[in-house]
């Protein structure tokens, strides 16, 4: 309870931690988290675009918007923030890939694929890879694979790990890594959720010793593992339901302050 009191921020990660893979948050975690924001400040890193972001969370939170300033948005990897501004949404920053450089990752993805033996299922849901601008990411069964499906398809990343290691012999300055429950996402060297850290640091200029992350993939090779290299304090979770214990109690700890 203790550790909990000295955090300025809570960050979380969102597929798998907040919500299930490409989800909307339940009404329970919305009341939780709303709660949350009257005590903390709270960040949310994801390998998801800032409109999944949105969608899955900012429109089902059912709190007062003066909250909203507490809530800070970091998507695809922290390669873009987002911010409450005077009543609205604003982009703070964005990160692109330059054009030739992500046909290049896209086109060596698809030769990393035929390569660790992935077939395109025959019933697929959205795109397989998608070209979010400032990361690529491929979703095995496609991005709006039901979550039955996806639970179901490469539980150990035995696949996954495959194309991990396919694609890091044709790109070095790009990392690969284990994102949602069926997805890879591709980062330039050194954006990751280490950088997420450090850009929470630099632009709400809080101290890492003043934040606690929580998320569901801080196995090695899992797109959460990096901010364990910031010396940070973590929570590893399995599932939402796990979090919500978890802002219980931070909840609870400060209402005990």
């Amino acid at each position: 309870m203790e550790l909990y009191k000295q955090k300025e921020i809570i960050i979380f990660d969102l597929d798998g931690t907040l919500v299930k893979s490409k989800s909307d948050i339940d009404s329970e975690m919305a009341t939780l988290l709303s709660s949350l924001l009257e005590v903390k400040k709270v960040a949310i890193i994801s390998g998801g675009t800032y409109s999944q972001i949105e969608k899955s969370l900012l429109l089902k939170l059912n709190c007062e918007s003066s909250l909203f300033y507490n809530l800070f948005i970091f998507p695809t990897c922290a390669t873009s923030f987002y911010k409450y501004v005077i009543g609205d949404w604003e982009n703070i920053y964005t990160e692109e890939i330059e054009s030739e450089r992500r046909e290049g990752i896209i086109k060596a993805l698809k030769e990393s694929l035929t390569e660790a033996g992935y077939k395109k299922p025959e019933h697929f849901y959205g795109e397989i890879i998608e070209d979010r601008k400032t990361q690529i990411t491929f979703s095995g069964l496609g991005q709006n694979a039901p979550l039955g499906e996806k639970l179901r398809w490469d539980p150990d990343h035995i696949l996954r790990d495959k194309i991990i290691l396919a694609f890091g012999k044709r790109i070095s300055d790009f990392d690969a890594k284990i994102g949602g429950s069926t997805s890879i996402d591709i980062n330039q060297k050194g954006i990751d959720k280490t950088y997420g850290i450090r850009q929470i640091e630099k632009n709400l200029n809080i101290p890492v010793k003043r934040m606690l992350f929580i998320g569901d993939a801080l196995f090695v090779g899992g797109n959460d593992y990096p901010v364990i290299s910031t010396d940070i304090d973590i929570i590893s979770v399995d599932n939402p339901e796990e979090t919500k214990r978890f802002i219980k109690e931070i909840i609870f700890s400060n209402s005990n302050s």
